[in-house]
């Protein structure tokens, strides 16, 4: 689903008001988030990046319009770990 840029930020509060923001990663000039936002009971997910330093003209969606977000739901996930081995 597409939002528009200024529904997300002027509306919603974007990325402000996001249920999950995680930094999924990082450049020289940027950091890499991954959001997770509730509309109208419905939960999405997207993907926004801002600048590293105060240097960096980077804010979230700078350069759309339209933003892709996708629909998601929340559901337990069972993952492998490596952990210390008990004697």
């Amino acid at each position: 689903m597409k939002f528009k840029k200024s529904y997300l930020v002027n509306e919603l509060d974007l990325p402000s008001s996001a249920m999950v923001d995680k930094i999924t990663g990082t450049s020289r000039w940027s950091v890499y988030h991954e959001i997770v936002f509730e509309h109208q009971g419905k939960f999405y997910q997207t993907e926004y990046s801002v600048g590293t330093t105060e240097m960096q003209d980077e804010s979230p969606w700078k350069y759309d319009d339209e933003v892709d977000c996708v629909e998601v739901e929340l559901k337990p996930v069972q993952v492998m770990k490596w952990v210390p081995k008990s004697n």
